[in-house]
């Protein structure tokens, strides 16, 4: 899978995790996708600094969010993928 053929799928992978983990959905949902390559699906959150004022969830991104985030990513797509931040 590429990251074109991943992009459609992201809004599901979303609710997927919003169904599992609220707080994972939180701290996820404004990720942007870079880059998908030998199975490293790199994100980014450079939209939420566009907002006024503080908006970076990036302390509430924990080991946990990230293993439900692949999780959900899996259960959506079949890939299992490594997920890193840029």
């Amino acid at each position: 899978m590429n990251l074109d053929s991943l992009k459609p799928q992201w809004n599901s992978v979303l609710d997927s995790l919003l169904d599992s983990n609220r707080i994972a959905w939180l701290a996820f949902f404004d990720a942007r996708l870079v880059s998908l390559e030998a199975e490293v699906l790199t994100i980014n959150f450079s939209d939420s600094q566009k907002f006024g004022g503080e908006h970076d969830f990036a302390i509430a991104r924990s080991p946990e969010h990230f293993a439900q985030l692949i999780d959900s990513i899996k259960d959506v797509t079949g890939l299992c993928l490594e997920v890193v931040e840029s």
